[in-house]
This record gives structure tokens, sequence and C-alpha cells, in this order.
């Protein structure tokens, strides 16, 4: 695992992380054992770096990890980002033309059709033997600025699948390249002037 410093904290954080919202009930039933054997699965891969929240689930991933962290860890940082409490319509599909966001189901402003256009293209170059969510993940890596990424995941094989995306090498200048085509093509003629 691939050790980075949070921001100015002097912290090592594992470069990819685990986003605990998946663990809560907003996006379906989750088991507390499968949760559990999701965050010592993350722990026994080297990630110290969890994104918790009590509106991820009315805290039940919190909950879970200080379960955790009195089990198995002996030292581990969480991160809990302060926020509002999410609109819970959101996972089950309402929210295409912006009805929960002001941006819509991507909550970026892209309209759905393009970004499928996008992800197909993106399919493309995804190098053989990694998935989409791997790909996304390393692509995110490349960048010096990001200290972790944080993706979701309830289940162990998808904590697995995720933390595989630091061991892969970086993606080559080509990959890259052709990344910024497909953001140049399909999204920044529709959110780009926002920024």
């Amino acid at each position: 695992m691939e050790y980075r410093e949070l921001g100015r904290t002097g912290w090592k954080v594992s470069g990819v992380s685990v986003g605990c919202w998946a663990i809560g009930g907003t996006w379906g039933m989750v088991d507390d054992r499968e949760s559990m054997a999701a965050l010592r699965r993350a722990v026994e891969l080297g990630v110290n770096f969890f994104d918790t929240a009590d509106v991820y689930g009315d805290g039940k991933s919190e909950r879970l990890l200080a379960k955790l962290y009195k089990e198995v860890m002996e030292e581990i940082h969480i991160a809990t980002k302060a926020g509002r409490r999410l609109n819970p319509h959101v996972s089950e599909g309402y929210n295409r033309e912006g009805q929960a966001f002001d941006r819509g189901e991507t909550f970026a402003g892209v309209d759905f059709e393009t970004g499928l256009q996008a992800v197909e293209e993106l399919k493309r170059i995804c190098p053989p033997g990694m998935t989409m969510a791997q790909f996304t993940l390393r692509w995110i890596l490349m960048s010096e600025d990001v200290s972790s990424a944080i993706p979701g995941g309830k289940r162990p094989s998808q904590v697995e699948d995720n933390v595989t995306a630091a061991d892969f090498s970086p993606l080559s200048f080509e990959a890259m390249e052709k990344v910024r085509e497909i953001y140049e093509c399909y999204i920044k003629p529709q959110v780009h002037q926002q920024w």
C-alpha cells in the first residue's frame, strides 16, 4: 500500500481508503457481519483511513468502526466528514433531473446520456486486467495533489478490488491523454464554464 501525507496534518494515510457510506442503510440492507468483514479486510490490506460520518446510515459506520478498533486495531485514523444529511431518495433513482441536487443525477451537471457515452469511451482504454473502478482509482492516484482516494464498499471483495488499484503501475502517458480527450469531448462542454 502506498501512503501519502494528508494535507499538512503529518498523518500518513493509505493511498486508497474506504468510504463507509455503503455500510449504512442508504444503499439497502447491509449485514453487520459482512460490514465488519469488509472493514477487517481493509485493515489487512493496509488501509488506515476511513471516511465516516454520523449521516452515513445514522452513524452505523462509526459504531462498527469503533467496534473494529476495539477488537483488532491499535492505531487508526478516522476522518469524520461534517455535513448535512443527504436526501435518502437519491439512491432510488429519482434525481435524474435534479430534484434532490441542483445538477441532476451526476451531481456535476453532465447529463446522464452524455455521461454514459464518456464511460463507453473510457472502457475502450481501460488496461487489460483492470476493472473500470480500478482504472478510475488509479487515475485519481496519478495526481500528487490527492492524499487518498476514498471509494465506498460494503463487501470484502469490493474493498479488495478497490485497494488493488494502488498496486497497478501508473497509467501510461497515452492513457492519460486519452482520458483528457474524453473529458474535452464529453464533459468540458457541459460543466467547465461553471468553474
